[in-house]
């Protein structure tokens, strides 16, 4: 059964629900696009807050405001209107050298096309959010061969991306997601590549990371794969259509 869940807004005096810290909020976000004199909103007024720990799938048809939101989200893109405070850090009208730099320390990535850089192996892919954020040499390597073995691996660390099944590569793109201890991990349709076996062994490791209090943000079309998460955001229109909980 599930009961629908009205979230304090982030000025508010609740900073925590039920021992959860709120690490991302969205404020009435409004997002329009304009092509020469046409202009096209595309979300109408987006308020929703994110807790630690949460994992949470966003639904709805096609053309509902699914990826415009995961780009802000994700500091890819920013509102035309309204503020979304990742952290205690309102990122709405930063410059993009900061948002760059808020995506790096704070963010963690996965595609449904993973994203690898082919040029790399394994290892070197997991490294590189390290390197950006001015890891030595050394650490990059210790933190990467753990994620490695973390995602089971470890001994593959020195193959490139196509001498890889698909299943192996959203692997990689989970450690390298985790590189940098993220707030949040984004998920975009990331089973979407899959065949059902790899599909369901990845989402057994974001059950793993949520069991360890990730928070995961998981945008699908699959209800199947949406049963897997705790919280649904299902927007229709460009507006917030339902926003349930599970009972725990």
């Amino acid at each position: 059964m599930l009961e629908t869940e009205s979230s304090p807004r982030p000025d508010s005096d609740a900073g925590v629900i039920s021992g959860q810290e709120l690490v991302a909020s969205l404020d009435d976000i409004r997002k329009t696009y304009y092509m020469g004199a046409l202009s096209v909103e595309v979300l109408h007024g987006i308020s929703l807050d994110f807790y630690q720990g949460d994992y949470i799938s966003i639904m709805g048809p096609s053309g509902c405001g699914k990826s415009t939101l995961m780009n802000i989200l994700g500091c890819l893109d920013q509102p035309t209107e309204g503020k979304y405070f990742l952290g205690d850090q309102d990122t709405s009208k930063m410059e993009d050298d900061e948002l760059s730099s808020i995506r790096g320390a704070r963010l963690g990535f996965i595609f449904q096309s993973y994203n690898l850089i082919q040029q790399l192996n394994v290892l070197e892919n997991i490294e590189m959010p390290l390197f950006y954020q001015g890891y030595s040499a050394a650490d990059s390597h210790e933190v990467a061969m753990g994620l490695a073995a973390r995602v089971g691996l470890e001994d593959r660390v020195d193959h490139k991306p196509f001498e890889l099944s698909g299943g192996q590569q959203q692997r990689v793109a989970i450690a390298r997601a985790l590189a940098v201890d993220p707030l949040i991990i984004l998920a975009d349709e990331p089973t979407g590549n899959l065949d059902s076996k790899s599909g369901a062994e990845i989402l057994n490791l974001f059950d793993e990371l949520h069991d360890q209090g990730k928070t995961l943000i998981m945008v699908t079309h699959s209800d199947e794969l949406a049963e897997r998460s705790q919280r649904w955001v299902r927007l229709r229109d460009g507006l917030v259509e339902s926003d349930d909980r599970r009972n725990t």
